[in-house]
């Protein structure tokens, strides 16, 4: 795909999914006062007792993350995520002048979660992120790196989630976002890859070191396959690793940071016995 195309591409899968996200919340979640954490949840709980717009909110309170995002990680890092802030921000506030779509908290926990699970996972596919919690989940694995990153997300959702208690004094409504936060996340993974199964990833790149430095802060094992390069007769490493699906956004990811020319190979496996995937033991074969 050329640069024009793919350019297009991404920006359409950036507004469809930016407006289904606002959707998500702007006409299920928040009016039902439903956190299902992250910064969008944040930006819920202060809106409830400031009166600020969500999308206002969201757009402030992602300027200093996105600030550290930059000096982590680079402005490249940051241009797309940048755009699909804004434009989350802007659709959220005209959203907010809407009626809501329903007055039912579990219908709205399991909506709201789809749509914005769908939202975020067009985000993704765009190759952009919407920032809040991904930016500080990434620099506490830069400073954390046995803390997994699936169990990061979950603690600060869940701190979240316990403040909306606070907030709005209602536990059952709490009760109610943890709903919508458990169907957005099977909702994303569905979104992204469809049925959960494990993928092999080869990856020929001149820049090897650096890509598996940063597999190994997500928590990654990488092998290196030793081969050559017909065109230059030179060796080459190939890395090779065995993720489950959900990893796959952030691998594309991290080699298109380091080298957006390398070349990428994704196939399915059947089955995966060691560590972090099946057991060995003769009870689970």
């Amino acid at each position: 795909m050329n640069k024009a195309k793919k350019f297009i591409r991404n920006t359409i899968y950036l507004l469809i999914g930016t407006l289904l996200y606002a959707v998500g919340v702007s006409l299920f979640l928040q009016p039902n006062q439903l956190v299902a954490g992250g910064l969008s949840g944040i930006s819920i709980l202060i809106n409830h007792i400031s009166g600020i717009p969500v999308g206002t909110l969201y757009f402030v309170l992602n300027i200093p993350i996105m600030l550290l995002g930059a000096y982590f990680f680079g402005f490249k890092f940051i241009g797309s995520t940048a755009l699909a802030i804004s434009l989350f921000t802007v659709f959220t506030d005209i959203l907010a002048n809407f009626d809501p779509l329903t007055e039912d908290p579990l219908l709205a926990a399991f909506i709201g979660g789809i749509s914005a699970a769908a939202g975020i996972g067009y985000v993704f596919r765009a190759g952009a992120t919407t920032g809040g919690s991904d930016i500080i989940v990434r620099i506490i694995k830069m400073k954390k790196r046995h803390i997994k990153t699936g169990q990061i997300f979950m603690m600060l959702d869940m701190v979240i989630v316990a403040f909306s208690v606070i907030v709005f004094g209602n536990i059952e409504i709490a009760l109610y976002a943890a709903v919508a936060l458990f169907v957005s996340s099977v909702a994303l993974n569905y979104v992204l890859y469809g049925p959960d199964g494990a993928k092999l990833v080869y990856i020929v790149s001149k820049q090897p070191d650096e890509i598996t430095k940063r597999l190994h802060a997500e928590d990654i094992g990488v092998t290196y396959l030793n081969g050559s390069r017909t065109y230059d007769r030179k060796d080459a490493k190939i890395i090779f690793c065995a993720v489950r699906q959900q990893r796959l956004p952030g691998i594309r990811e991290i080699v298109n940071q380091i080298d957006d020319t390398a070349f990428m190979i994704i196939t399915s496996a059947t089955e995966i016995f060691g560590e972090g995937f099946k057991s060995h033991k003769s009870e689970d074969l």
